[in-house]
């Protein structure tokens, strides 16, 4: 897999995973704050509950239930009638409705866990006192700043959930809260209301989206790779000659501009060689084009296989045309494969009675050797079709090579 694919399916497989991961972040996020909202509804509405049940009671003057072990009459509650006498002898004590409260979160608390709270900044009965954080809650209240206050709380035991919103003094409540200085529409306290909460993790949520995750990124790591080898397998195309299955003239151009730098930079012989099928024109002309493709892919296949060296390339120029690059190879080497080239197509006996010099189809052949000389690579391949067709004028089936002039350099007068 070429690096540059690596380096896009990477970061592809990346960007995917942030996106997971942001969206994770959101959900959790979401869940959280849905599991808050469910708290603090259930906060609303158990206030919302105890308010009515308030409301009840001081609609309807107190409530008079019997005195007990449990039930003592309130002494911060200075009304007439406190205390009655049924006339079957009864004795019976006024709850209001802040001692109705009490009573309600001592059932609540005992059966429930929950805790409610009445208080007020400025309290008939000491136990009304506020905590620190009802304290808090009760001057933000005063100053308007908030119409209700809610908190988590964590303890060894449980984490708890807190809430509380304000009482406004109507005119039922003046009766007892008047003296006090209370008028109508101000708020005269709050009610606390505590409970246990579970803060769950959605272990769920995380594992699906490590799971889409997984998924995604193997997704996209199958579907880069198949990418990856059909961009390998179209470049490999683009450089490929159709008929003759080796390397086409594109090709040739880029490897021998490369391997001229690089012979240039580093001193390093590079022959180059170009070949050229005798007369293949009559052999067109005489067999059909049929057998001229054909007699082109056995020439290539020869070729291919004549070279062994991997860094070794031959390519299709066009026509019946062949180009050679042949890195790290001086002049005698080129000159044997030159000949072994030579040989070994004349010895593929593909018959060719319109040739002027064989009865089999031949190859001229031209070559030059580059050794760091200062000339143009285009003035170096100019050199090689030159050798090519110095073999041609030489009778074909030949093998030529050309010499870089030297340059004559004069001393200064």
């Amino acid at each position: 897999m070429p690096k540059k694919t690596k380096l896009y399916i990477s970061g592809s497989i990346l960007g995917w995973l942030i996106i997971i991961f942001i969206s994770a972040i959101w959900n959790l996020s979401q869940a959280r704050n849905n599991q808050h909202d469910i708290y603090l509804e259930s906060g609303r509405s158990l206030f919302d509950l105890i308010v009515t049940t308030r409301e009840w009671n001081s609609r309807h003057g107190g409530v008079y239930v019997p005195i007990t072990e449990d039930i003592q009459p309130n002494p911060y509650l200075d009304i007439a009638n406190r205390d009655v006498t049924t006339t079957t002898g009864q004795e019976l004590t006024l709850i209001n409705p802040a001692f109705m409260t009490r009573l309600i979160s001592q059932i609540a608390e005992e059966n429930n866990n929950v805790v409610f709270h009445i208080t007020s900044l400025n309290p008939i009965r000491p136990g009304n006192l506020p905590e620190d954080w009802e304290g808090i809650a009760l001057k933000l209240f005063e100053e308007e700043a908030n119409n209700e206050y809610h908190e988590y709380i964590q303890t060894e035991q449980s984490t708890y959930f807190r809430y509380m919103a304000p009482l406004i003094t109507e005119t039922a409540c003046l009766a007892c809260h008047e003296k006090q200085g209370y008028k109508l529409g101000e708020i005269r306290g709050g009610i606390s209301i505590t409970f246990p909460v579970k803060i769950t993790t959605p272990w769920i949520l995380i594992f699906s989206h490590v799971l889409i995750g997984l998924i995604g990124g193997l997704i996209i790591y199958w579907f880069g790779s198949k990418l990856s080898e059909n961009i390998i397998d179209l470049e490999r195309l683009s450089n490929v000659d159709g008929l003759t299955q080796i390397s086409n003239r594109r090709y040739f151009d880029d490897y021998v501009n490369r391997e001229f730098l690089n012979s240039r930079r580093n001193k390093n012989p590079l022959s180059i060689v170009i070949c050229d099928i005798d007369n293949f024109k009559p052999f067109n002309d005489t067999y059909g084009h049929i057998e001229g493709d054909e007699c082109l892919k056995k020439v290539a296949l020869t070729m291919r296989t004549t070279i062994k060296r991997p860094t070794d390339l031959v390519a299709r120029f066009g026509g019946e045309e062949f180009g050679f690059v042949l890195p790290n190879t001086n002049a005698e080497g080129a000159l044997v494969i030159g000949n072994l080239l030579r040989d070994n197509i004349e010895s593929l006996k593909i018959p060719h009675k319109a040739s002027e010099v064989s009865n089999f189809v031949t190859i001229s052949i031209g070559f030059i050797t580059y050794k760091g000389e200062d000339i143009s690579l285009k003035q170096l391949l100019d050199l090689v079709d030159n050798a090519m067709y110095k073999a041609k004028v030489a009778g074909k089936n030949k093998v030529v090579q050309d010499r870089i002039p030297e340059v004559t350099i004069y001393p200064m007068i």
